[in-house]
């Protein structure tokens, strides 16, 4: 029997409701009784889907491991967008920090696998700020974003002791300091840069297929 249109099916029911909890209130505040007793279904019930509170928290975490989605912005553009995406979260009252360092902070380092999927989590966002720092050419890209991560998770933490948004601001900042000190164009002025290379790149490859056409058109 499949779940109706538009409606969760139960095990995706037990893992929103885990979410929103632990998340609000804290793993090892909020136990697999208040959970079912959310749902209105037997603790059993969710055993049958997810056979431990282990199993419940590490798909919890993966729910949350999402990756940063493509975009066509200049890499400028996208690593700055970060600080101004924190300071919208900040403002957001559901906001309670990260939830991967929230869970090792709670569990503790000994519990493995909720390390790991927090190491994996934080290594992907390193990843995808060296990415960008090395399609702007910078020298060591890998220090750099390094670097960055340390302000995004400074921020947070700034944030959440003094609850002030404007912590965001402070890191984009500074991130603005370490990308000129790198070398890198920052301002209105690169962002132009970046945008009329792209189209001269655009321009070549539409001339190129266009002389690959008369090519084989002319024998």
């Amino acid at each position: 029997m499949t779940a109706q249109a538009g409606k969760p099916d139960m095990k995706e029911r037990i893992l929103e409701t885990a979410d929103r909890l632990f998340y609000l209130r804290g793993i090892r505040a909020v136990g697999v009784d208040t959970i079912a007793a959310e749902i209105g279904i037997s603790k059993r019930t969710l055993y049958n889907h997810f056979p431990s509170k282990d199993a419940l928290i590490s798909a919890y975490l993966a729910r949350r491991f999402i990756a940063v989605p493509p975009s066509d912005k200049p890499p400028v553009e996208q690593i700055l967008g970060t600080f101004d995406s924190l300071e919208r979260r900040f403002g957001s009252r559901n906001f309670r920090g990260c939830p991967f360092v929230n869970a090792v902070a709670e569990l503790g380092t000994e519990d493995d696998a909720v390390r790991k999927i927090a190491i994996a989590f934080k290594e992907s966002r390193r990843l995808w700020f060296r990415d960008l720092l090395m399609q702007l050419e910078v020298a060591d890209a890998d220090a750099l974003a390094t670097q960055l991560v340390l302000l995004v998770d400074g921020s947070i933490a700034q944030d959440l002791v003094r609850n002030d948004p404007s912590m965001a601001r402070a890191a984009k900042e500074a991130a603005r300091v370490l990308l000129v000190n790198a070398g890198v164009e920052v301002g209105e002025q690169a962002v132009a840069k970046t945008r009329t290379a792209a189209k001269k790149r655009a321009s070549a490859t539409a001339a190129s297929a266009r002389k690959a056409v008369i090519t084989r058109e002319g024998g």
